[in-house]
């Protein structure tokens, strides 16, 4: 291999927009996000089902057995 063509692998922080910090490593000292698992609704429990149109009740009486 060829010397000094890679990037260094360094410790990195990895920041939410929640305020959560997470330590890694990485080629990027600092990298921002706007979701974690810490705050995403999937992970939290806390996800809900948008109902536009009315198209969650459509399916439900749809599939519902008689």
């Amino acid at each position: 291999m060829k010397a000094d063509i890679h990037p260094t692998y360094q410790e990195s922080n990895i920041s939410c927009a929640c305020g959560s910090v997470l330590k890694s490593r990485s080629t990027v000292k600092d990298i921002r996000v706007e979701i974690c698992a810490v705050c995403h609704p999937f992970f939290t429990g806390l996800q809900k089902i948008v109902d536009t149109e009315g198209r969650v009740e459509r399916f439900r009486k749809k599939y519902t057995k008689k």
